[in-house]
């Protein structure tokens, strides 16, 4: 269950997820069987549907695993599409690859060995949507490495950043309310430096859903 909310809510959420994929089944059960953190299904039916509001054919992900929140995208950004995944371990990668060949999807995908802030250099974009999933230390550099690259309109989403197995909400809310002193390179200092600065960014509106582990979607304004 979700820390975010109930075990009703939860019921009632995956009763609205889209219908069972296969291979994202067979992804979980990796993901239970070897202790692998994903963004599971809640999350990931939520950014295949702020995919389709941004009519997304172009996304970027910083760190990607197995491929798991990627995947849930690849139905949605089409055979011209493109989405870039990254991950420093080559086995995960390996895994990611025959993921998406086995859903079919492989003509879409883009599989980066290295430092997602080193790939994504490479890139000029513009991307619909930015997906950060790696260290909390880093969504900062992250967020600035992309935020020129991400189309008017464009999205980028960071995870696990409401609940962490080091952290709850009330640490976050403390550090972001209150003037709390975190301790410096805790998971409530970094998130709250993150929130504090996607917040702060003038360009760019954010707003937090309590989904999953929370997730923070900061939308590159174009009225502004």
């Amino acid at each position: 269950m979700s820390m975010l909310h109930t075990e009703s809510v939860d019921r009632l959420l995956s009763l609205t997820s889209p219908a069972a994929d296969p291979v994202v089944e067979a992804m979980e059960k990796r993901a239970e069987t070897e202790g692998f953190p994903t963004v599971g299904n809640e999350v990931g039916s939520t950014l295949r549907l702020f995919a389709r509001l941004e009519s997304a054919t172009s996304v970027f992900e910083f760190g990607s695993g197995f491929g798991y929140s990627a995947y849930w995208l690849a139905p949605v950004v089409g055979s011209d599409g493109t989405i870039v995944l990254t991950e420093v371990d080559e086995d995960e990668l390996e895994l990611a690859r025959e993921y998406f060949e086995r859903g079919g999807y492989d003509d879409r995908a883009v599989f980066e060995l290295g430092d997602a802030l080193d790939v994504v250099e490479r890139y000029d974009g513009p991307f619909d949507m930015v997906l950060l999933d790696h260290e909390n230390d880093r969504y900062v550099d992250a967020f600035e490495a992309v935020r020129e690259k991400v189309r008017p309109g464009g999205l980028i989403v960071a995870d696990n950043v409401l609940h962490t197995a080091e952290m709850d909400p009330a640490e976050l809310e403390r550090r972001l309310t209150d003037d709390a002193v975190a301790e410096p390179g805790s998971s409530a200092d970094e998130l709250g430096t993150y929130f504090e600065h996607v917040r702060d960014d003038p360009d760019f509106e954010t707003t937090v859903l309590p989904v999953g582990e929370g997730l923070f979607a900061s939308v590159r304004v174009t009225n502004r």
